[in-house]
């Protein structure tokens, strides 16, 4: 749900998407900021970036999703691509292996270059494709555990837990940073009243503790309909 025009906005965060070229991040972004999918979509060239505004907990969120070509060429762009990001979407197709066991290559190049708290979704998109599945889902939620990651299945073309995706990474981030505006407040202002934190914009965070995976009942099966 977005606010009304005009309307203040609380908090600004960052989300990185990351992954080897064509697993269908461009998609997943235009379902989640646009709620659309072109079929006849072209391979990102370098750098674009969508916003939507939701609503946490009364508060106003802008969300600035970036996306970038997942082709060798165009790493250059790390460093200004990581710089400021509090959440990331690291994405492989769950029917091309390849993209999968790139996987980690993905994670520590994301750790080199962003906050080592980011907070981290691990997706696996496509499952629209179920014949052509290649990774099971037991293996990536594993990996995922073992790395301390949260987790989910996609469908960019049937829209299928891609909000559910980025509702988590922008939730949890909210979570950490409205608790840190109120132990702030706290010791500023003995009441214990007072407006949010400024708005995040570029700037780091840091979580307490490894992201969780999600629980099994928060993920929706490979639905083919």
């Amino acid at each position: 749900m977005a606010p009304t025009t005009g309307e203040k906005i609380d908090y600004v965060f960052k989300v990185v998407l990351i992954g080897d070229s064509a697993v269908g991040k461009s998609q997943i972004l235009n379902r989640f900021a646009r709620n659309e999918f072109l079929l006849d979509s072209k391979a990102t060239i370098g750098v674009e970036f969508q916003t939507r505004t939701l609503v946490i907990q009364h508060k106003s969120v802008k969300a600035q999703i970036w996306d970038t070509a997942g082709q060798e060429r165009y790493r250059a762009v790390t460093s200004a691509y990581y710089r400021g990001a509090v959440g990331a979407l690291l994405v492989y197709d769950v029917t091309k292996r390849p993209t999968f066991e790139h996987i980690p290559r993905w994670l520590d190049e994301l750790r080199a270059h962003a906050d080592r708290n980011i907070i981290i979704m691990l997706v696996g998109n496509k499952i629209d494709l179920q014949d052509q599945r290649s990774v099971t889902t037991e293996e990536a939620k594993e990996f995922a555990q073992k790395e301390g990651l949260f987790f989910l299945e996609t469908s960019a073309l049937q829209a299928t837990n891609v909000e559910s995706a980025f509702q988590t990474v922008l939730t949890e981030i909210f979570s950490i940073v409205s608790k840190r505006s109120l132990a702030s407040e706290g010791q500023t202002n003995g009441n214990g009243n007072g407006t949010a934190g400024p708005a995040l914009s570029g700037k780091k965070i840091v979580v307490p503790g490894p992201a969780q995976i999600i629980p099994d009942k928060n993920r929706m099966c490979c639905s083919t309909s």
